[in-house]
């Protein structure tokens, strides 16, 4: 396959053959030899061949082989040419990361992170096919289904200023749970508030570093040793069954003829199909949307238990991994409303977008990229650059570089555990297998996706956190 250097940081495959338009991958020579191990750069190059696609296909610098999209790609997609594919968005619809501050240092907690991190796990549930405390009737599902955050926060779950710091304010309008299947209602009914497995994580972090103090101070971070706490999770069971249930009616519907990959099942965005899908994933996100607002609300209670207050638990964001958007974008030298599929890629806007919080307008949105167990993570900012070279688009995490079943042939969960005290670093998870999958090891350096970021002028390094516990499902 022909692959194109531009810069030292990005590299295309030229439009050829049934490509529609090239594809653009950011990334260092270092994790391009990654890329290079698996499927990554072909399925970029089969994006690009996807009817009504807009300037280029996208691939991201933690980028890795998934279904159908390249996990880490991003396309956009005329209205009336173009197509919505659950692939392009994913299997765990609106997997996120929700970043809150607090007035704590690490010295404060020093003596009891122990506890918090004993009672956050007591508080939430976790785990493969866990099931929360909040049990629901199918009417209120689907109000949590159209309301999003919105419904936690109306009904006792933090707090209203959450909503303004939250991806969509916490809600997809177009949601409409009539076209989730008795299925992925039956999935998410007991799944409501509980964390889940596999990447998903609670981590009480310290700042390490401040890159810019400017930007850093807008966003509540005003000092290193300042704790905070990063939540990582979806829309569970509910998410997944919506993509299984449109992936069959897409290809019984539409069938796979002329597809590169029968992955990349796809409708009209303007069908009845392709309709209900997008409907169906908004309620998908806003199921996750309330999901991580009580795992918040949970977290400050546990705060407030064993600290004494939760006073200062402001949050910075909430940001979406796994959608489909409409949304405005210049291509070709004029503003066009186009489908966007982000899948594991955040968006990073730059300053001025109406979408961005207002308190954040003038600096841009609030990056949160999460690193692997027992890495840094980092905060970042939108710019507007990312918008001509990625339709507002960065990284979302470090990215796997290994199969879970090769990481449990390799690593043995106990060592791990041992190896994270050492540090310093506090672990609590539901089973050694998926901390033995969750090492870091099987993941990218999460310090070179985040420079690529940071140099392509896709997202601009802010501050960088580390963990001083960890939990996982």
């Amino acid at each position: 396959m022909e692959l194109k250097r531009i810069d030292a940081n990005t590299w295309e495959i030229p439009k050829h053959a049934d490509m529609k338009v090239p594809a653009v991958i950011y990334a260092s020579e270092k994790l391009l030899a990654g890329v290079k191990g698996d499927k990554t750069l072909q399925q970029a190059k089969n994006v690009a061949c996807l009817r009504g696609i807009q300037r280029k296909a996208y691939v991201m610098p933690d980028a890795h082989q998934g279904y159908g999209f390249p996990i880490g790609g991003v396309a956009a997609f005329d209205l009336e040419e173009g197509i919505i594919s659950p692939g392009g968005v994913g299997y765990d619809i609106n997997c996120g990361v929700r970043l809150l501050k607090t007035d704590y240092t690490e010295q404060d907690i020093l003596d009891k992170k122990k506890l918090l991190l004993a009672e956050i796990f007591k508080e939430v549930p976790a785990g493969v096919g866990k099931g929360g405390t909040t049990r629901l009737s199918r009417r209120e599902l689907e109000e949590v289904c159209t309301k999003g955050a919105e419904w936690a926060v109306a009904n006792g779950y933090g707090m209203k200023q959450d909503l303004q710091k939250t991806e969509e304010n916490g809600r997809m309008e177009e949601a409409d749970p009539s076209f989730l299947s008795q299925r992925a209602l039956e999935r998410g009914a007991p799944q409501l508030g509980t964390l889940g497995a596999g990447n998903h994580f609670i981590e009480i972090q310290k700042v390490s570093e401040i890159f810019d103090f400017d930007v850093a101070k807008v966003f509540g971070i005003h000092s290193v040793d300042q704790i905070m706490v990063m939540i990582h999770c979806g829309s569970r069971g509910l998410g997944h069954q919506v993509a299984s249930d449109y992936i069959r009616l897409m290809e019984n519907k539409f069938g796979i003829r002329g597809l590169p990959d029968r992955e990349l099942i796809n409708a009209p965005i303007l069908s009845d199909l392709g309709n209900r899908y997008y409907k169906s994933m908004s309620a998908a996100v806003n199921f996750a949307f309330a999901n991580r607002q009580m795992i918040a609300h949970w977290v400050r209670q546990v705060f407030q238990k064993v600290m004494g207050s939760s006073e200062g638990m402001d949050q910075v964001y909430d940001v979406c991994h796994n959608v489909a958007k409409f949304e405005q974008h210049t291509i070709e030298g004029r503003v066009k409303k186009v489908c966007i599929h982000r899948k594991g890629a955040t968006r990073s806007f730059g300053p001025g977008r109406r979408e961005i919080p207002e308190i954040y307008r003038e600096v841009g949105q609030p990056v949160l990229i999460p690193g692997s167990m027992g890495t840094a993570s980092y905060i970042l900012v939108g710019t507007s650059k990312a918008e001509e070279l990625s339709f507002g688009s960065t990284a979302h995490g470090a990215g796997r570089v290994m199969s879970r079943h090769e990481a449990r042939r390799r690593f043995r969960g106990e060592k791990i555990k041992e190896e994270l005290e050492q540090k310093g670093i506090e672990l609590r998870s539901t089973s050694w297998r998926s901390v033995a999958e969750e090492a870091s090891q099987a993941y990218k350096d999460v310090d070179e996706v985040v420079r690529i970021s940071h140099e392509a002028g896709i997202g601009q390094l802010v501050a960088k956190v580390v963990p001083v516990g960890v939990m996982k499902g």
